[in-house]
Formats: structure tokens, sequence, C-alpha cells
């Protein structure tokens, strides 16, 4: 089951190892830099598409197991919690979570970002 999160909780659970991987597109990692340590892994494109083969071989090495704990980040929540729902329930991920509310939460939270130069 996914399981909903806060930006305080993230740094806590970040701390302890959790997977930090952020699902936005690239324009979105430039528009407001990332959360610090996050991992850059676009599941929909621009138009709303995906390629859950080409997901799933990136998603892999950054989560070993079944049980790696990892957290989703997204723009709202919303793009997160259709993943990390798919993830959990049809992939068989125990420790899926997302920050409930996403960057706008992270922002809102007043906490710090990444600028994202590289892409």
């Amino acid at each position: 089951m996914l399981k909903d999160i806060t930006p305080k909780e993230l740094e806590e659970l970040q701390k302890q190892g959790a997977v930090l991987i952020d699902i936005r597109t690239p324009m979105e990692w430039q528009q407001t830099g990332v959360v610090p340590g996050s991992h850059l892994l676009t599941f929909f494109d621009d138009y709303g598409n995906y390629n859950i083969e080409k997901f799933m071989n990136e998603f892999q090495k950054l989560v070993p197991t079944k049980e790696s704990p990892f957290i989703l980040i997204c723009r709202t929540g919303s793009r997160t919690a259709t993943v990390g729902n798919f993830l959990a329930n049809q992939m068989g991920y125990s420790n899926a979570m997302h920050l409930a509310g996403g960057i706008f939460a992270w922002r809102a939270d007043g906490k710090s970002f990444e600028p994202v130069n590289s892409l």
C-alpha cells in the first residue's frame, strides 16, 4: 500500500536510507529545482505518455529489492499517487511512499531546492 508522507517525514526517511525519486519532467525540474538528494526519473512525458519497461529498468537500479524504501516526488502528488499505487499494488513493492502535495508541499514548508543545470 502506498503511504502518504509529509516533507518532515521525507527528511527523516531520507536520513534512514529511503531513496528519493522525482518523476516529473526535465522542464519541471529546471523550473523549480529538486529536493536535495533526489534521483531524476521521469515517468510521464510532457504529453502524458509513458514507457513502463524503460521506467522499471531504471527504477530497479535505484530500488534494488521489493522491500527497499523509496519516496516518489512530483508537482502536486497526483502522478506519484498513480505510479506509487501501481508499484505497491501491482508490482509488490512493500515500502512505497510519496510526498503528499508534491513539490508544492515541499515549497510551502519552506524547504530548500537543488538546482538542475545539466539536462
